[in-house]
């Protein structure tokens, strides 16, 4: 007589998008041995760098500071680049807040008028361009330090507490 065979363990269904990509990576970022000082000091900083009104250069900008402030570079790009979609949402407002600053005319920034400077006045274009993402940048660093430091002091202990229960466990364990 033949046993039946044991059932099989239920296959558990694969990691999602958000797990693979977001929530996995930092877990293995707070296995490294960073103190809480440098986790919170990368998250500052990343999510500043992540909301700068200039497109691609989160990268660079997280890149250089990551390894100026000697800090994980992996963890320093992975959080400024989860600021993407803030900052295609900031980026509008500031470059239309940041023209004034620079001498532009806040009515001249629409897409249309852009459009128009494009086909008929090239250099006109440019200039109101340079004006407001020079102001832009203005009012992101205005913005920045600010946040910065508000999230480097709320972030400090956060971090410390995780890594105290991480500490407890491996005890434990």
């Amino acid at each position: 007589m033949v046993e039946p065979a044991a059932p099989l363990p239920p296959s558990s269904s694969p990691p999602s998008w958000l797990r693979r990509r977001v929530l996995l990576p930092l877990q293995n970022i707070l296995k490294q041995g960073l103190t809480p000082h440098q986790l919170a000091l990368t998250t500052a900083v990343g999510v500043a760098i992540g909301i700068v009104p200039v497109l691609g250069a989160t990268t660079l900008l997280g890149t250089l500071a990551a390894v100026r402030l000697r800090l994980n570079v992996a963890a320093m790009l992975l959080i400024s680049h989860l600021m993407s979609p803030l900052q295609l949402l900031f980026m509008l407002p500031l470059l239309r807040f940041g023209a004034p600053l620079l001498g532009a005319n806040a009515q001249t920034l629409t897409m249309g008028r852009v459009r128009y400077l494009f086909t008929h006045d090239l250099g006109g274009a440019f200039t109101l361009l340079w004006r407001a993402e020079l102001g832009a940048l203005l009012l992101w660093l205005v913005a920045a330090v600010p946040l910065g430091l508000i999230l480097y002091f709320s972030a400090r202990p956060i971090y410390q507490g995780l890594l105290q229960k991480k500490a407890l466990k491996e005890l434990e364990g």
